[in-house]
């Protein structure tokens, strides 16, 4: 009984309201913490794997482009909102790495890696911008403070100062386990499928922002339709299906098509 008043005590303390989606969260870490945490993991990814330089690819130079375009959509209208704030120490990075792997990944501070897997399905810029505006929006939504502290608590592991500083294995698995491609079933997955629905809404917002057709993530998901020939039962899956997925982004494409100003 004690344990669970511990629990609901800290639960209380650090839920905190979003500034974009408006819904309370658990946040146990500074955004600082965890975006030094990530500019190391980032690092060390980034030495591990094979990084297409800008200047010799054209798919390169696409990433970079559109992701800038969508950070500087985003920078605006936080500025707009008067909620900049929430960017603090957001430096954005787009790197491009030589993956069969379809996917790509934001972590805290705007650091961004998409892999060249991708491109063969998101074969135009609209098309890689409402996956780029996916990835940024579960950064800025502030989803992975909320898994991990989640993690954190399920597993017991103390949080105190910065826990990242102490070169513990336990907590930097946590981390990379939330922050990293291929996060596991099982304790977070029901919020992972919020947080993916979460980040498809206002992914597709910023991306009709920076001027892209929010209306291509309806043919970019239909595209992941057809190529899913292992399909598993949504209960299962840490995503939302993606009939559902595309369910959902019809319902919200009326709202995004009022921030779309064609390039």
């Amino acid at each position: 009984m004690r344990i669970f008043s511990i629990f609901l005590f800290i639960f209380f303390i650090s839920c905190e309201r979003n500034a974009i989606t408006g819904r309370r969260q658990l946040n146990l870490f500074p955004e600082a913490d965890l975006q030094k945490q990530a500019l190391t993991e980032y690092r060390i990814f980034l030495n591990k794997n094979k990084v297409i330089p800008i200047g010799s690819s054209k798919q390169a130079e696409m990433v970079k482009r559109v992701g800038l375009r969508i950070s500087d959509a985003i920078t605006n209208y936080y500025n707009q909102k008067g909620i900049y704030n929430e960017l603090v120490g957001y430096k954005w990075e787009f790197n491009l790495v030589n993956s069969k792997e379809i996917n790509a990944w934001c972590m805290p501070g705007g650091k961004v890696v998409v892999y060249t897997g991708l491109l063969d399905v998101a074969k135009n810029e609209d098309a890689l911008a409402v996956v780029l505006g996916h990835e940024i929006a579960h950064a800025v939504a502030h989803h992975g403070n909320e898994r991990l502290s989640q993690s954190f608590i399920a597993k017991g592991i103390q949080v105190a100062g910065d826990a990242f500083t102490k070169n513990n294995k336990e907590t930097n698995a946590v981390f990379n386990a939330v922050f990293m491609p291929g996060t596991q079933l099982g304790l977070l997955m029901p919020n992972s499928r919020n947080h993916e629905l979460e980040a498809d809404h206002f992914g597709i917002i910023f991306a009709a922002m920076a001027g892209y057709d929010p209306r291509e993530s309806i043919l970019f998901w239909n595209k992941m339709n057809s190529l899913n020939e292992n399909k598993i039962p949504e209960w299962l899956a840490t995503h939302p299906s993606n009939t559902k997925r595309i369910q959902k982004l019809n319902e919200f494409m009326d709202e995004a098509m009022t921030f779309y100003k064609p390039r």
